[in-house]
């Protein structure tokens, strides 16, 4: 059996819930109407390197923000998949159709929604106030809650171990 930190060098590909991972799972509605979540700039330029040395980043989510989704588009992310209901289905297809493998993936979910997926992939981690079923399933738990670093900690962390991790080269 592989160690957490063997598995990472598997890994070419993050695929991230958005509500409670990317966000801190608050959500404020504006009078408007408008929804305003909050992002952590940290993970946001963790996602571009990453991109920028070639690994694939996905995202899943059963929210459908539009602000959320035009801030990753920005940050260079192409695999944005939306009002997911069934984010298992939404991961087959996508694996399926990038001829991937479930070793080469590393999901990061908070909720019950993402436990299905979780229990596939490689690298299955969330934030530290993740549902306890979630931490349950975990390879790793990032110190860092949902939405306050979290999504740098494990890009970080695969990078590092594969020696992509340069500050050289940024």
């Amino acid at each position: 059996m592989l160690n957490f930190k063997q598995k990472l060098n598997k890994v070419n590909t993050f695929i991230f819930d958005v509500d409670g991972v990317l966000t801190d799972g608050k959500v404020f509605v504006m009078e408007s109407g408008e929804v305003v979540r909050n992002v952590n700039s940290k993970d946001g330029y963790a996602l571009h390197l990453a991109i920028r040395k070639n690994y694939t980043i996905v995202i899943i989510s059963g929210g459908n923000n539009k602000a959320i989704q035009n801030m990753l588009t920005k940050t260079g992310v192409q695999h944005i998949f939306i009002n997911q209901h069934d984010k298992l289905q939404c991961y087959k297809d996508f694996i399926y159709s990038n001829n991937l493998t479930d070793e080469q993936m590393l999901y990061m979910g908070d909720d019950l929604p993402d436990y299905e997926v979780m229990k596939r992939v490689g690298v299955a981690c969330c934030p530290n106030n993740s549902a306890p079923e979630i931490k349950a399933i975990c390879s790793y738990i990032s110190p860092q809650n949902g939405g306050e670093g979290c999504v740098r900690d494990i890009i970080e962390q695969v990078m590092r171990v594969q020696g992509t991790w340069e500050i050289a080269n940024w």
